[in-house]
């Protein structure tokens, strides 16, 4: 495969500003992120023989999936079939799911929670009969949510893995490579990291990283990883907006470095908002506490001031209704009465059940003076979960050679429009394997590391960098533009301030030479924007009401116009205003995912579909 037109071997030319490299480690395998996605990946990848690199932004267990609390959905109980599981998949995805992908990930799924349970992750079981106990969550038809801890399921699930990488950690001092197919191979990890941008070889394809290492020791600031395949498993992009359920370090950083790359993104303007997290007031920002929707699923009833359950009658599920739908209700009634929450009732619980099932959000709420065994838990939407991300197919691959994607970051076309509930664990596990067997498959063995003194990356310029307080401003934008309620007004307006930020920084290096010094804070504002931009982009395209995807200038869902995907990528041109190219696909189902030069769906003027 060449390089697309306009390339150059080294860093893309749509680049984050940053110092050359000043060290590189080789590798055979480098995965960015330490979440399920992640530490499944470098697993596989090792028991393989495969020499890998984890690089992660914080500690390794400090992703989203140790904030997951409801479950790990799979067909594991009496009487449930995988066919079950897809009809529920597919009716939450409200029509764009791609069926082939959401099949795959229901079939292999019982079979990857089983081997997820073989590496020591430890599920609640029933005293009696050691059998896992499952519950149910929104949109699901059938108790099939396997969990631990009570709420816990995500915390114990980063142990188990973590636990299983540090084992495979290299010994101090060996220099021994791996071989492949003996299952020898290790898994180094770097924390405390922010990778920034891809490093291609001279025929385009992924030959590693650059990153920065926060702190001092024997690697610290920008350096490289040198490696035939990347995996992105960097979760998802929360923080565009002012209140999520995503931590800190969710700022889209992967998405982010893909468009940068050449790789395409879809699906982006279906950001599912959880439909019951903690409300902590109108001026509440950064990471809200979420309750689970596993609380609606025992039997808690949402309810508003006058303790009137309006869920009921708006679907046959009511408060079990897929999260778009339980949003969707939510907003309604605070507008009908003017409020800024609704309530969550379990106090029919009590204490006890409180305690054991549900411990986690029982601390989370009473550190917020709310105690859920005496009195409603006030609750309102808050950004959750990115069901859109870096196409792939079902393999993991997108569309730069030898760059693979998975977990909230990418978008294999399983969640559609809509995610549903506690299908994204499963998601990590069984995509991560696949994209390991295809590694395996594919590369040669066991790379020997690059002669001592060869260069770590050829760094472009870069383009302008946003100043940290920039985070804010786009967050404040996002929030108002293009959060729950959308219309053309909204998102006309979000678009014309992105835009401004944008053009301010670039003025500002075009006009004086100067932008902002680059550290974690600018590249992490830079990102923000670049995934906003598009976010919004798509939004404003998509003229219909569907999923995730609310406009009330369009409030209608409209399959013969928008039963479709909105294919995104950067123009070739230089520098960080290169334009977006947004193509829709024919159908549902994702076209492969091939390279660039190949034509697989049709290209239009941004957004409008042919």
């Amino acid at each position: 495969m060449t390089a697309p037109a306009g390339s150059t071997p080294g860093i893309p030319e749509l680049a984050l500003r940053a110092p050359e490299p000043g060290w590189a480690i080789d590798a055979d395998v480098v995965v960015v992120g330490s979440g399920v996605a992640g530490l499944t990946t470098a697993l596989r990848c090792a028991a393989a023989g495969r020499r890998t690199v984890v690089v992660t932004k914080a500690r390794l267990d400090d992703g989203s999936t140790r904030w997951a609390q409801g479950g790990i959905a799979a067909a594991l109980g009496e009487g449930d079939t995988p066919a079950q599981h897809l009809e529920d998949t597919l009716v939450a995805g409200a029509g764009l799911c791609d069926e082939t992908a959401v099949r795959t990930l229901v079939t292999e799924g019982p079979g990857a929670v089983r081997r997820l349970i073989g590496t020591g992750a430890l599920f609640d079981t029933d005293d009696r009969t050691g059998e896992i106990l499952l519950t149910r969550e929104g949109g699901h038809h059938r108790r099939r949510i396997a969990h631990a801890g009570g709420d816990a399921t995500g915390a114990e699930i980063s142990r188990a893995l973590v636990e299983a990488v540090r084992a495979r950690a290299p010994r101090e001092g060996s220099a021994a490579p791996a071989v492949a197919g003996t299952g020898t191979g290790t898994v180094e990890t770097i924390e405390n990291a922010l990778v920034l941008d891809l490093v291609r070889d001279g025929n385009g394809r992924a030959a590693g990283v650059t990153l920065h290492v926060m702190g001092e020791g024997r690697r610290d600031g920008v350096g490289a990883v040198r490696a035939p395949a990347v995996v992105l498993a960097t979760g998802g992009m929360g923080q565009v907006f002012s209140a999520t359920t995503n931590p800190a370090v969710s700022t889209g950083d992967g998405v982010a470095l893909a468009l940068r790359a050449g790789a395409e993104v879809s699906d982006l303007e279906f950001v599912q908002f959880h439909p019951t997290v903690l409300y902590l007031g109108p001026d509440a920002e950064g990471q809200q506490p979420l309750v689970s929707e596993a609380v609606r699923g025992e039997g808690a009833h949402l309810v508003d001031a006058d303790g009137v359950r309006f869920m009921l009658g708006q679907h046959e599920l009511a408060e079990l209704a897929p999260r778009d739908i339980v949003a969707k209700g939510i907003m309604r009634r605070m507008r009908e009465q003017g409020t800024e929450h609704m309530y969550l009732d379990a106090r029919h619980f009590g204490a006890a059940m409180w305690e054991s099932r549900f411990p986690t959000i029982l601390a989370a709420c009473r550190a917020h003076g709310i105690d859920p065994v005496t009195e409603p838990i006030p609750v309102a939407p808050a950004a959750h979960y990115a069901s859109g991300g870096v196409r792939t197919d079902l393999r993991g691959r997108t569309t730069v050679p030898g760059l693979y994607a998975c977990g909230e970051v990418a978008c294999t076309g399983v969640h559609g429009a809509n995610r549903l509930a506690s299908n994204s664990l499963l998601e990590g596990l069984v995509f991560a394997e696949r994209i390991a067997e295809d590694i395996d498959a594919n590369l040669p063995p066991a790379t020997a590391p690059a002669p001592a003194g060869t260069p770590p990356a050829s760094v472009a310029p870069g383009g302008a960098l946003l100043a940290p307080e920039a985070r804010y401003a786009i967050q404040r934008v996002m929030t108002a533009g293009a959060g729950v309620l959308r219309s053309d007004a909204s998102l006309t307006g979000a678009a014309r301030a992105l835009e401004e930020l944008h053009d301010g920084a670039a003025a500002e290096l075009s006009r004086e030479g100067k932008t902002a010094e680059p550290c974690v804070e600018t590249w992490e504002a830079t990102n923000l924007l670049l995934v906003s931009r598009v976010l919004v982009a798509v939004a404003r395209s998509r003229e219909e009401t569907r999923g995730c995807h609310w406009r009330e200038d369009h409030p209608d869902r409209d399959d013969s116009g928008w039963r479709r995907h909105l294919v995104v990528r950067l123009g070739r041109t230089t520098g960080p205003g290169a334009e977006l190219v947004i193509n829709p696909t024919d159908t549902a189902d994702f076209p492969p995912a091939r390279p660039h030069g190949t034509p697989h769906h049709r290209s239009t003027p941004e957004g409008t579909p042919s």
